[in-house]
C-alpha cells in the first residue's frame, strides 16, 4: 500500500528571483514538514524534470538535488516531458510496492524562464517528433490546433465550447494562492485573445511557469489519502502516424488499466485533475478518460459538470492553464493537488468534506506518453 504522507506546492509563475534547486528544496522541506517526516527516514529520491539541460545548463537531477539535501539515498532523475511528473509518482509508488523503500521523495521542478521563449519553444519541441515536426516548425500549438480543427470537422466542437475550459479552470484557480493566474477570465477574453494557432488563442494556451511540488510517498499509513492504481501507456511520439489524431490512445489504455485494477468505474470518480496544456486537451481528455462520449467532451463542459458546484470537479487547483505549467512539476501537483481535496485539506478551494475518489491524468508531448493515477480516501 503507498500512502501519500505529505505534500507541498510552490508558487507557479515567472521567478526571476527563484534558481531550480531553491525551488527544488522549498518544495522539499514543504512536504516532509507536512508529513512529519525526517530526511533521515527517506530512502530514495525521484526528481521529475523535462529540460534542464537546456533551460538551466543543468543535468546530473538527481545528484544535484541529493547534494543540495546532504543526503547519500538512491536519487533518480526521471524525464519523459511534461509526463515527467506522473511517470515519477508511479515510479517511486511502484518502490513502495515491492518492498524496497518505506518511505520516497517525489520532487517535479522546472525552472523555464531563464531563458527567451523562443528557447523556451525549442526545448520544448524535444518532447514531439524532432525529424518529422520540430524540423518542420510544428510546435505544440501548432500540433495541438490541428487536433482541435480536426475535433471541430468531425464532431461539431466549437470555439466557445474551447473557451469554456479555459474559464472554468481560470474560476477553480481564482481561489488557488500557489497559481500563476489566481484570477477569473470571461468567455469573451478568451475568444477575443491574440491568435497562437488557429482556432487557438493565447488564452486557450498553458503558460511557460517556473514552480516545483513534492510529495512523500509510505508504506506506513501516514495519512487517510493512498495511491489505489497506478498505469501509464505510450503512443506514437508523432501524430502523423495515428490512426485517429482526435482521440490520445495512451490516455484510453492508461485509464482502462487504472479503473480496471482499482476495481472502479467512472461514476464512482469524485474529482478529476487532468492535462490541459491546451483546451482541446481538456476535451480529448474527457472522452480519452471515459467521462464523456466520443465527441460529447465540448457538451461536458457546456454542461457545467466539471465546474465550480458541479458533480466532477474537473482541475480544482487551476489546471496547467491558470495554475501554470513548470513541465516536470505538473504532474506531481496534480497528485499533491488530490490529496489536499480528499483530506479535506485544500482550504478555500475544497470542494466538498465527502470526497473518497480522484483521479490524475499526465501527458507527454502531444499524447506519446500518458500517465493515470486513482487516490483514495480510507478510514
Amino acid at each position: 500500500m503507498t500512502y501519500i504522507a505529505g505534500s507541498y506546492t510552490t508558487k507557479f509563475g515567472e521567478l526571476w528571483e527563484r534558481d531550480l534547486r531553491s525551488l527544488g528544496i522549498e518544495a522539499i522541506e514543504g512536504a516532509l514538514k507536512d508529513a512529519n517526516i525526517e530526511l533521515k527516514d527517506i530512502d530514495a529520491l525521484y526528481v521529475a524534470n523535462m529540460a534542464a539541460s537546456r533551460l538551466s545548463g543543468q543535468d546530473h537531477i538527481g545528484s544535484l538535488i541529493a547534494s543540495e539535501l546532504g543526503i547519500d539515498v538512491p536519487a533518480y532523475h526521471i524525464e519523459s516531458a511534461c509526463a515527467s511528473g506522473g511517470v515519477a509518482v508511479r515510479l517511486g509508488h511502484l518502490d513502495i510496492l515491492s518492498g524496497e523503500s518505506k518511505n520516497i521523495l517525489v520532487l517535479g521542478v522546472e525552472k523555464m524562464t531563464d531563458i527567451s521563449n523562443s528557447g523556451v519553444t525549442a526545448a520544448l519541441s524535444g518532447a514531439s517528433d524532432e525529424e518529422w515536426e520540430a524540423f518542420y516548425g510544428a510546435t505544440f500549438p501548432s500540433l495541438y490546433a490541428m487536433i482541435a480543427r480536426e475535433h471541430m470537422r468531425k464532431f461539431g466542437t466549437t470555439r466557445e465550447q474551447l473557451a469554456l475550459c479555459s474559464v472554468k479552470n481560470h474560476a477553480f484557480g481564482s481561489k488557488n494562492p500557489h497559481a500563476q493566474f489566481p484570477f477569473e477570465i470571461t468567455t469573451e477574453q478568451v475568444l477575443d485573445a491574440s491568435p497562437v494557432a488557429d482556432p487557438l488563442g493565447l488564452l486557450d494556451c498553458s503558460p511557460i511557469s517556473d514552480g516545483a511540488s513534492a510529495i512523500v510517498l509510505s508504506k506506513e499509513k501516514k495519512s487517510d489519502v493512498k495511491i489505489i492504481s497506478s498505469a501509464q501507456a505510450q503512443d506514437t511520439i508523432s501524430l502523423h502516424k495515428r490512426n485517429d489524431i482526435t482521440e490520445l490512445t495512451a490516455t484510453v489504455k492508461a485509464a482502462n488499466k487504472a479503473f480496471h485494477s482499482a476495481g472502479l468505474n467512472r461514476n464512482n470518480i469524485d474529482i478529476v485533475e487532468l492535462h490541459d496544456c491546451f483546451s482541446i486537451a481538456e476535451i480529448l481528455a474527457y472522452e480519452d478518460l471515459g467521462f464523456a462520449k466520443k465527441g460529447e467532451g465540448g457538451k461536458l463542459i457546456e454542461s457545467g459538470k466539471t465546474g465550480p458546484g458541479g458533480s466532477l470537479p474537473v482541475n480544482t487547483s487551476g489546471g496547467l492553464k491558470a495554475c501554470g505549467h513548470p513541465v516536470g512539476a505538473t504532474g506531481v501537483k496534480q497528485i499533491a493537488e488530490l490529496a489536499s481535496q480528499l483530506s479535506g485539506s485544500a482550504g478555500a478551494r475544497q470542494i466538498s468534506k465527502n470526497l473518497k475518489y480522484g483521479l490524475a491524468h499526465n501527458v507527454g508531448g502531444s499524447g506519446g506518453t500518458a500517465v493515470v493515477h486513482i487516490l483514495a480516501k480510507v478510514g
